[in-house]
């Protein structure tokens, strides 16, 4: 794997149904080294830090991999890294080879994986396209939140690397889909296994314990 652009934003607003929303999505490629720091990427700015940013998502990276995917399934040839979002855009990222709790040498800084990216309206803003949102759920590939072990540099064509695997088979894939695909079988044993990983975001934490409570309660 290796780092096929860097992407960073500053806060911008747009109109969105008639309000002016504040996003830091629309990221743009850079061609210098950034810092990746506890919180963030020095350069990089979050309009809504309750939703976005913070220990658990400090990092974005999403797969270079699927962007002919999303071209042909949005008919826009015109999506560039960054598009969705992304601090990272990265060669063979595969979020089924990607483990919670994974450590992944970017550059000089050490991440650990800590969640799958749930969509929200902002990336339909980015894409242009309203029904993006329900489409990027139904791919399960989602891209990979990390938190930051070792703060470092990173740059465009640096490698990256797997540098500790974790001791389960959580992948971020896996638990993003047993958590929106109705059809998944088995999912609850996944989210029951999920929940017992320190390394998962507080927040996903806190998804699953309600999902996961919601069916025993409809059971009784």
């Amino acid at each position: 794997m290796k780092i096929i652009s860097t992407n960073i934003s500053k806060i911008k607003t747009v109109v969105h149904n008639g309000k002016e929303v504040k996003t830091g999505i629309f990221k743009t490629a850079t061609n210098e080294p950034v810092t990746i720091e506890k919180l963030s990427i020095i350069g990089d700015e979050q309009a809504d830090l309750v939703y976005h940013g913070g220990v658990d998502k400090a990092v974005y990276a999403f797969s270079h991999n699927h962007y002919d995917y999303w071209r042909r399934m949005l008919a826009n040839e015109d999506l560039t890294s960054g598009i969705f979002g992304e601090n990272f855009t990265i060669s063979d990222l595969d979020e089924a080879n990607i483990h919670i709790g994974d450590h992944i040498r970017i550059g000089t800084a050490l991440l650990e994986v800590s969640q799958p990216r749930v969509p929200c309206f902002k990336l339909a803003i980015a894409l242009n396209n309203k029904n993006s949102l329900k489409l990027f759920t139904q791919y399960y590939c989602t891209g990979v939140y990390f938190r930051v072990i070792e703060q470092g540099v990173a740059k465009t064509g640096d490698a990256v690397t797997i540098e500790k695997k974790a001791a389960h088979n959580i992948s971020v894939k896996k638990l993003f889909q047993a958590f929106f695909d109705k059809k998944y079988v088995g999912y609850e044993d996944v989210l029951l296994e999920a929940l017992t990983l320190p390394e998962l975001a507080v927040e996903w934490q806190e998804k699953l314990k309600k999902k996961l409570a919601i069916k025993v309660e409809s059971a009784k």
